[in-house]
Parts: C-alpha cells; sequence; structure tokens
C-alpha cells in the first residue's frame, strides 16, 4: 500500500509525525498488518515528546496479532518492539523477562547483547527491592487482536456521482497461480482479475509469503508459503497490481539456487544457518581421503587423482603440448562452445573445485557437473538424466 511505503519512508526520514499519521491511515485500510503497528509504535516513542503509553499499546496489539499468524518472524519482531518500549519506560523487569521470550526465538539476534549490558547496568544500580525489577506481563499481552473492518456501505448518491465502471475480483475458487524462476528471482503470477492495491494484504518475510485479498462474492482469497523453499531478500522483492493479475517477485537470497518447489519443509536450525557463512571445514588429517563409487575398482582417492592430473598437465606442458588433454576426456569431440567453456573453467579452477568436477562427471556417466566439493565428497553423485530420458545400467 502506498500509505504504508510512505509511512516507512517517513520513519527512516526520522519525519516521526508525519509516520504515525501515515501509519494510522494505513491501519485504518489494513487492521491487522503486524508490521503498521510495529512502525507506529516505533514512531511513537521516536517522536518529541514520546508518547511511550501508545507506543506500548501498538506493540502489545503487535504481538498479539502474530501470535495470532503464528509467524515466527513477526513474533520476533514484535517482541522485540515491545521490550525495547517497557525498557524506554523503566520496567526493566518485564523489559528483561520479554527480551528473554525474543532470545529464545533468536539467539543470533545482533542487538541482544546490547540491550543485556543495558539492564545488567540498570539492575546494578538499583536496590534489591525496586519495584522496577518487577515482571508483570505474560508472554502474549491480555489485548484484544483486531480484526478486518468492514467497509462502511456508500449512500445511493454517492454512488451515482462516483459510479465508474470497475472490474470484480475473481472469485475465490475461480483464482489461479502460476510461478517461474530465472537466475536472481522467482516470479509467482496470482490470475486474480481486479484486485485493489489498497485492498490486499502483503506480508512478507525472508522466509515467508502471505498475499490475501477480499472477492467479489464476499469471501477472502489467501496465499500463505511458509516456509518459502529458501530465504529471499526482502528489500529486494516487489509486488505489482495490474488488471488481470497481481505479481510478486521474490529476490532470491542465494543467487543462481534452483528452487523445485515454492515451499520447503520447516527447519529448526534455518535462522542459524542463513546467518552463518560458507565456509570451507579444515582437513581432519594429512592423510587422502577416499569417497563411494560405483566404480568396481573400488573407492577412489580424488585428491591423488587430481594431483596426478595435475602433475601430468605440467609435464605435458614442458613437453611442448598444451597442458589440457587431461580434460579432453570429458569433451565430445567438434569444438562445441560450451565444451570450450568447461575447459577454460577446469585449467583455471583450484583444486578442489577440479576434484568436485572430475567426481560429479564421472560418477554421474556424464549427467551432471559440479564444482562444489563440499557437497560433491558427501557421497556419490547420482546420474541425473535430462528430462524425457531414462538412465540404463550397462
Amino acid at each position: 500500500m502506498d500509505q504504508a511505503k510512505a509511512a516507512a519512508a517517513a520513519l527512516e526520514a526520522k519525519n516521526y509525525d508525519e509516520a504515525i499519521d501515515l501509519y494510522t491511515k494505513a491501519l485504518a485500510q489494513n487492521t491487522t498488518a503486524v508490521a503498521y503497528y510495529i512502525g507506529r509504535s516505533t514512531a511513537y516513542q521516536r517522536t518529541a515528546p514520546p508518547n511511550l503509553d501508545a507506543a506500548l499499546k501498538d506493540a502489545e496489539l503487535a504481538v498479539a496479532l502474530a501470535h495470532k499468524r503464528g509467524k515466527r518472524e513477526l513474533i520476533i519482531d514484535a517482541q522485540l518492539r515491545r521490550a525495547i518500549t517497557l525498557f524506554t519506560l523503566g520496567r526493566y523487569g518485564d523489559a528483561q523477562f520479554v527480551f528473554g521470550i525474543v532470545k529464545k526465538l533468536d539467539t543470533q539476534l545482533k542487538t541482544l547483547p546490547m540491550w543485556e549490558s543495558k539492564l545488567s547496568i540498570k539492575f546494578r544500580d538499583m536496590p534489591e527491592d525496586d519495584e522496577r525489577k518487577n515482571v508483570t506481563v505474560a508472554e502474549v499481552p491480555d489485548v484484544e487482536a483486531p480484526t478486518e473492518a468492514p467497509k462502511p456501505a456508500q449512500k445511493a448518491s454517492e454512488n451515482k456521482q462516483t459510479s465508474t465502471p470497475t472490474m470484480q475480483v475473481t472469485p475465490a475458487d475461480k483464482i489461479r497461480y502460476d510461478w517461474y524462476q530465472g537466475g536472481q528471482d522467482v516470479t509467482i503470477n496470482i490470475l486474480a482479475k481486479g484486485v485493489a492495491e489498497n485492498t490486499a494484504n502483503i506480508e512478507m518475510d525472508s522466509r515467508s509469503l502471505e498475499v490475501s485479498f477480499p472477492t467479489a462474492s464476499g469471501s477472502t482469497y489467501a496465499m500463505n508459503l511458509d516456509p518459502l523453499f529458501a530465504p529471499i531478500a526482502k528489500e529486494q522483492s516487489t509486488v505489482k497490481f495490474f488488471p488481470s493479475k497481481v505479481e510478486v517477485i521474490l529476490r532470491k537470497a542465494v543467487p543462481n539456487q534452483k528452487w523445485p518447489a515454492l515451499e520447503g519443509t520447516p527447519d529448526a536450525t534455518s535462522t542459524a544457518s542463513e546467518a552463518a557463512p560458507i565456509s570451507r571445514p579444515a582437513p581432519a588429517s594429512t592423510a587422502a581421503p577416499s569417497y563411494p563409487t560405483s566404480s568396481r575398482t573400488g573407492p577412489k582417492n580424488w585428491d591423488k587423482l587430481v594431483d596426478d592430473m595435475t602433475k601430468k598437465k605440467s609435464d605435458k606442458k614442458e613437453g611442448g603440448g598444451d597442458g589440457d588433454e587431461d580434460f579432453d576426456d570429458l569433451e565430445d569431440e567438434g569444438g562445441d562452445p560450451a565444451n570450450a567453456f568447461f575447459k577454460k573453467l577446469y585449467k583455471s579452477a583450484d583444486p578442489d573445485t577440479r576434484r568436485a568436477m572430475m567426481k560429479s562427471y564421472q560418477e554421474s556417466n556424464g549427467t551432471s557437473l559440479s564444482t562444489n566439493w563440499a557437497e560433491v565428497s558427501k557421497g556419490k553423485v547420482e546420474t541425473s538424466p535430462p528430462d524425457g530420458m531414462e538412465a540404463r545400467p550397462w
């Protein structure tokens, strides 16, 4: 929604009064948007003078709505906002309790150590019987979560004055969607006519997407993908409204990662694994490892194989050869540009990449070529014939 985007921009620009006004207008259109309550709570707290009671009320509404939706990331954001507001109000025992809830949900949150340090200083300087240490709140606030407000009916005279041809939204049971992907994005087309941007609710996180909007029959269409197959870059993802469809473009957090499906399976360790950089583990011993293989001659020592090929390549260069003969065994004759590309890739690759290319190509019977040794080293690379073809033992 345009008002919500403008409100977020005003908050970023530190125009807090404007942000409050815009978030209030956006909430009049969508009374259950968790992100809008979090944004307005932030603006209430930062305005001069701060309105901390209003900030806490919005934060508690955000927590109640997030729990109602059951979305982990929304719960974390809402509880964090609630904890910060409680700290600012001087309710340190309550703040410590809520920060503890946040920590259970996300141990990797970067701002937590700072708040824990601030609380430690406050508790150190307070007497033992200080009431500010007391815990008086529950995990979920005892507030009534708002529901979607019904649209006010227009008067007949207003209808006559403003009557313009409008396209009715496709009934919910006839709405379909399709999707496709490229290296950078996953595009979802929701095939529904006449969806107005100001009536749609879009909730997007790094691992979830929810799109809902009312239809002409009075029902609500909802698409809920939680979790998505892989993380997305929320800030670079977009939603566009067209007369015949709603287009959602999700920017992949990992470019060129192939999504076999839109939805994945819940993984309790996903938060930590997404945050951790991919690193190559140090070798456990100096002995070169052997890996599973389908060869009748038994396990292959791929380290030794690549070393031998590299040595041969060096010897052939000294003898006047072009040094690429060892990889020619993996190529078809005829000067295919793709083969030339892989030949060049192999020639300039590091030992781990070469090891991965050799092992994946040989074990998959020429149907797969990988440069990721960390993945390939885990076991045999299975044969993956192209679509429409079948692998047969010979």
